[in-house]
């Protein structure tokens, strides 16, 4: 099998661990600079692996990111261009049609599971089970109560498979709880596990707070910084639990673990150097802290200023397992593992980021954001200005016009004839 050009043995198996935070701002990590939370076991990940600089969630909001991870295409192909929300309990979800990366690596003889969070269809035949996972424990909806699991409606949301299964725990605990079970029991054989957290997206609760959600619904939710600062910490706890678990069953350097977040933080959270945060495309909504960490295959300690995305992973598993990319597939994402392995640069190519009406492509170092209507745009030097601080739109039209042409064409390729799929 070929990881970028290093043959590694035909029979040698590769597991791989996602780990998704949510709502987990660029400026809240301490390998990022961060001073506020103490975040040791992803710090000793960035240590011991490779800390990007430059990567980006597909969405500025949860279900559109978590679309492009588990199809390695922009979200507006799958119709997830907005939150699938809690409100009616919407039947409709990530088309079946679609291919995971679950599905993917299944071809390769993988176990296949999903822990915490999904927010890509409410209704059974949308679970995670029906899209290559073999195994699913978690919520279905944007977030829950973290201690009775009831989502902002006041419905109960745990599920086993595709059946409601109340369950005992705070759910940063709970989820990490399944994933150890889920390596224990397969540590002979090649496996994928999706961590979804939710932490630390609100509810703002502790391990020790009381409940936020009712039968009624939502209820009052207070922010405090001292209950956001235990969400961070007892989440990167969790990440060392993983990680001790991976080394225990003897897996280490068989194991890559990437960890990022869905999109920037929500208010409370801190973006740090960058512009804006959740819910909107400056660069604070969907440059995300990242990390990839794989003993003896990811040189320690390196940082990468590649621009990457979420859409580039299941490229990479693909290649990591052997897997062959689906048929008749167009992908989006790229083969990340020549970077990984070799600090290989890959081709330079555009990104693009929708929401709610507004649109942006980055190109090199230059970002435009402009509206759907193409009425107003801006300019901004991401090299010299990251803070997205001085708009240079006037002093380059001609760059202004060629990169509105490259939206124009992206957006018609990724949004003709597709059917919408989101609440808003």
């Amino acid at each position: 099998m070929l990881l970028g050009s290093i043959t590694m043995g035909a029979l040698e198996k590769h597991n791989i661990i996602i780990i998704l935070a949510d709502d987990y701002g660029y400026g809240d990590v301490g390998c990022c600079g961060s001073t506020r939370f103490s975040t040791p076991n992803l710090d000793a990940l960035a240590t011991r692996g490779m800390r990007f600089t430059d990567f980006h969630s597909n969405g500025a909001v949860c279900s559109p990111t978590r679309a492009a991870l588990l199809t390695g295409r922009y979200q507006q192909r799958t119709g997830i261009t907005g939150v699938v929300t809690a409100a009616g309990h919407r039947h409709t979800g990530l088309d079946l049609k679609e291919t995971t990366f679950a599905e993917v690596l299944k071809t390769a003889g993988y176990a296949t599971a999903l822990f915490g969070k999904w927010h890509v269809g409410y209704k059974p035949d949308y679970n995670p089970i029906h899209q290559g996972f073999d195994e699913f424990t978690g919520y279905v909806s944007g977030n829950i109560d973290y201690h009775n699991h009831r989502d902002q409606t006041g419905q109960a949301d745990w599920w086993k498979q595709d059946k409601l299964t109340p369950e005992e725990g705070y759910s940063t605990d709970l989820i990490t709880d399944h994933a150890l079970n889920f390596i224990e029991r397969n540590k002979d054989n090649p496996f994928v596990i999706y961590i979804a957290h939710e932490a630390p997206h609100y509810p703002y609760q502790g391990r020790l707070d009381p409940p936020r959600y009712t039968e009624k619904g939502r209820g009052k939710d207070p922010v405090t910084l001292e209950t956001y600062t235990e969400m961070i910490e007892v989440m990167d706890e969790n990440v060392g639990r993983v990680t001790r678990a991976v080394v225990d069953a003897g897996l280490e350097r068989q194991t890559l673990i990437f960890f990022f977040s869905d999109n920037g933080p929500a208010s409370i959270g801190s973006a740090g150097p960058l512009r804006g945060k959740k819910g909107q495309i400056w660069e604070g909504g969907h440059r995300v802290p990242a990390i990839a960490y794989w003993p003896g295959k990811i040189e320690a300690g390196r940082v990468s200023d590649l621009t990457a995305m979420g859409a580039d992973l299941l490229p990479t598993m693909a290649a990591i397992s052997g897997a062959p990319l689906p048929k008749g597939v167009k992908l989006d994402g790229i083969n990340l593992l020549p970077h990984l392995i070799e600090n290989k640069q890959l081709t330079a190519r555009p990104l693009f980021w929708g929401l709610k009406g507004k649109l942006a492509v980055r190109q090199g170092d230059y970002k435009l954001i402009t509206s759907s209507s193409f009425s107003k745009s801006a300019l901004y030097d991401l090299k010299n200005d990251l803070g997205e601080t001085h708009n240079i739109a006037a002093e380059h039209p001609e760059m202004v016009q060629d990169l509105i042409k490259l939206l124009k064409a992206w957006h018609r390729d990724v949004t003709e004839g597709v059917e919408q799929r989101t609440g808003k």
